[in-house]
């Protein structure tokens, strides 16, 4: 597993075969609310109630940015990550943060 730091709300998933760092940071919580043209933290918290698959690669990308893991957040739509795996690491990310 990647090395985390999880004050800084730091999480490790393994995402297309690899271990991958995510984080909520406040550069992807921008990020999340643009992607998904939503204003405010508790409108993101409502709309991740019912997210699409295009809504959760715009999530997920923008934790993997906020990780430092461009590499994967640009190829994210053609990459071989499983629905489960992207919502499970969205999950952890999002309660990371909380604390």
């Amino acid at each position: 597993m990647k090395a985390v730091n999880g004050v800084r709300g730091e999480v490790s998933a393994r995402l297309a075969g690899e271990d991958r760092r995510l984080c909520l940071t406040l550069g992807a919580l921008a990020e999340i609310e643009t992607g998904l043209g939503v204003r405010g933290a508790e409108a993101v918290a409502e709309r991740m109630r019912r997210l699409s698959a295009k809504d959760l690669t715009v999530v997920l990308a923008a934790l993997l940015r906020g990780g430092g893991e461009d590499e994967l957040a640009e190829r994210l739509a053609s990459a071989s990550v499983s629905p489960v795996e992207a919502a499970e690491a969205v999950a952890r990310a999002f309660a990371a943060a909380g604390g």
